[in-house]
């Protein structure tokens, strides 16, 4: 009933500021390209034979830009996406997402729509506040906002700007914080790593937490900070130390996102053994997209919260088949 209360007050936030709500489906010919991220992979069957690869999509995120280079301003879209190898109390290899873009605005209008909604979706269920295990988290309160240098700094000494500069110190200064080092970890394996284990738990708690301006090597689908290139319009929200949402001032430039989705499947071949395809409509679509801000926010995850539940398979009417 949480999750059908939640799902009212999302369509009539984005409705009341004339949202146009989208459907994209599922099949694509690429499902995103990011290194840690897994397919289902599929195929269609046409007469003569052929079977043309497809993929559920693991965002909408390709076809919504697509929609923006067509032409629409305000869209979002509510509904089933896909990741293979994702199981536990915070992840379901099939999920609902919340996605949702503005043209030519800046992304710290996005932000204030997540706090907006986390407070609608609080609000929804008659809670106090959010919940999960031990942790509260009042979506009413005004939000920390803090980047992800800060919060490093913070939280373990460590200087963002530095290991950014100098990336062959980040082992050290991993070990120098108690992280395990394994042989074959590259940089983005230890600052995922310190993110998780002492940056991400003490989040979000009491009131929500904006972690902004990722480094840009960790932001592929995110333009450049105008003051420093060495990071990214990328934001994520937390609450309760769980990560609810993931959004971006969006790159515009279809030369420099080719260079990156290449890297990105060049370092998944290396490391898991498969790589996907490009998107190429998506690329051409780049060109003639207006600058925008967009956001992707697992719905499961709010109403989880919202709920005071303890995993999300306790808030999905038929959740996926299992083990």
């Amino acid at each position: 009933m949480a999750r059908g209360r939640i799902r009212s007050q999302v369509r009539a936030y984005f409705d009341d500021r004339d949202f146009v709500e989208v459907e994209c489906a599922a099949l694509q010919a690429s499902p995103g390209c990011e290194v840690n991220l897994h397919a289902f992979e599929t195929a269609r069957r046409w007469d003569d034979g052929e079977a043309q690869p497809l993929y559920l999509h693991t965002s909408p995120e390709f076809a919504c830009k697509k929609l923006l280079a067509a032409g629409e301003a305000q869209i979002y879209f509510l509904g089933p996406v896909y990741r293979n190898r994702e199981e536990g109390p915070l992840h379901s290899p099939e999920f609902t997402m919340l996605e949702w873009y503005r043209a030519d605005r800046p992304y710290d209008d996005v932000i204030e729509d997540c706090a907006g909604l986390a407070a609608a979706a609080q609000s929804a269920c008659g809670a106090e506040a959010l919940r999960w295990r031990d942790a509260t988290c009042n979506a009413r309160l005004p939000y920390e906002r803090l980047t992800v240098a800060e919060a490093l700094a913070q939280h373990t000494g460590l200087n963002l700007a530095r290991l950014i500069d100098a990336p062959d110190t980040m082992a050290d200064a991993a070990r120098s914080i108690g992280i395990d080092v394994r042989a074959d970890d590259d940089w983005s394996d230890l600052f995922s790593r310190i993110l998780v284990r002492m940056i991400e738990p003490l989040l979000g708690q009491g009131r929500l937490t904006i972690l902004d301006r990722y480094p840009a090597r960790e932001a592929a689908l995110a333009r450049p900070c105008a003051d420093d290139p060495r990071f990214a319009e990328r934001f994520e929200v937390y609450a309760c130390g769980v990560e609810l949402a993931n959004g971006f001032g969006e790159l515009t430039d279809a030369k420099l996102q080719r260079e990156r989705l290449q890297a990105e499947m060049d370092e998944k071949q290396r490391r898991h053994g498969e790589r996907w395809p490009i998107d190429e409509d998506f690329l051409e679509a780049l060109s003639i997209m207006p600058p925008a801000s967009g956001c992707a926010l697992g719905f499961d995850r709010l109403v989880m919260l919202a709920a005071g539940a303890s995993r999300i398979h306790d808030v999905v009417w038929t959740p996926a088949a299992g083990r």
